[in-house]
C-alpha cells in the first residue's frame, strides 16, 4: 500500500499550511485538514490543496441528525476529497444514511470512515461521560457498528488495531492517529504507538502531525517515517 502517511495540517491559517505543503512531495504522503484549518480557510483551501496534487482526508467528524450528516458528507464529497469521517457514536442510521448519500458517486466517491474513541481519551474519561467500558471494548463495539452500516473503516488508536484485525474484514480500513516515535513528545495524545508497531498491529494509514509539521526539514522527517515502515506488514 502506497502513501500510508497522512500529515495532519493542524495550523491556524492557510498561509502556514501552504508553506508546509511547498516543502512536501505529494507522491509520498496524503494530508489531513481538520476543524481548525477548515474553519479559517474553508472549502477554497481544500480545493487548492487537491489542485496541488495532494489526496485530502477531510477530518470534520460530522455528528448530527442523519439528514444533516448525509447532506454534509455529500457536499464534502463534491469537493473531491479522498477520505472523510463521521462520529460512530452518532448511531447506525446516521452512518448508513451518510454512506447512502455517497453511493451515487460510484468509484469517484471518497472513503467514509467512522471515529470510534478519540486518542486523547482513557478509561477515566469515558466514565465521566457515562460509558462504563474500557476504551478497547468501546472501540470494538463502535467498529462493528461501522462495519454493519457499510462504512469503509474506522479511526482508532493503534493500541486497538490488533484486536480489531481479529474480527473485522481485511479490507476494512484502520486509520491511526497518535503516532509518535520514541524521541517525539506525546503532547495531548494519551494512547500513542510508534509507526512500525502500528503497521504491524494492522493499521492501514498513520496520521502524523507535529513530528513532521514542526520538524526543521519536514520532507526529511516524512522520509524517515516512510523508511521506517517500508516493507513492514
Amino acid at each position: 500500500m502506497s502513501k500510508r502517511i497522512i500529515i495532519a495540517l493542524d495550523f491556524e491559517t492557510a498561509h502556514q499550511a501552504q508553506k508546509l505543503l511547498q516543502q512536501l512531495d505529494p507522491t509520498l504522503c496524503r494530508v489531513k485538514i481538520g476543524k481548525e484549518l477548515f474553519t479559517t480557510a474553508g472549502p477554497a483551501l481544500v480545493s487548492s490543496v487537491i489542485s496541488d496534487g495532494f489526496d485530502v482526508f477531510l477530518d470534520l467528524k460530522f455528528h448530527d441528525i442523519p439528514n444533516t450528516v448525509s447532506r454534509a458528507v455529500k457536499v464534502a464529497a463534491d469537493l473531491g476529497v479522498w477520505m472523510l469521517n463521521i462520529h460512530a457514536s452518532g448511531g447506525f442510521t446516521m452512518m448508513e444514511q451518510a454512506r447512502l448519500a455517497l453511493e451515487g458517486l460510484g468509484t469517484e466517491r471518497p472513503m467514509l470512515i467512522g471515529v470510534t474513541i478519540l486518542t486523547s481519551l482513557v478509561a477515566e474519561d469515558l466514565l465521566q461521560i457515562g460509558i462504563n467500558r474500557s476504551p478497547e471494548d468501546q472501540v470494538s463495539k463502535l467498529a462493528l457498528l461501522c462495519k454493519d452500516a457499510g462504512l469503509d473503516g474506522v479511526v482508532c488508536s493503534a493500541a486497538e488495531t490488533r484486536t480489531l484485525r481479529g474480527f473485522l474484514p481485511q479490507d476494512f480500513c484502520l486509520v491511526t492517529p497518535g503516532i509518535r516515535r520514541p524521541e517525539d513528545s506525546a503532547d495531548d495524545q494519551k494512547r500513542v504507538v510508534g509507526p512500525v508497531e502500528a503497521i504491524q498491529n494492522g493499521s492501514n494509514y498513520l496520521v502524523v502531525g507535529r513530528p513532521i509539521t514542526r520538524a526543521d526539514k519536514p520532507n526529511d522527517a516524512l522520509n524517515e517515517f516512510n523508511s521506517a515502515i517500508a516493507g513492514v506488514s
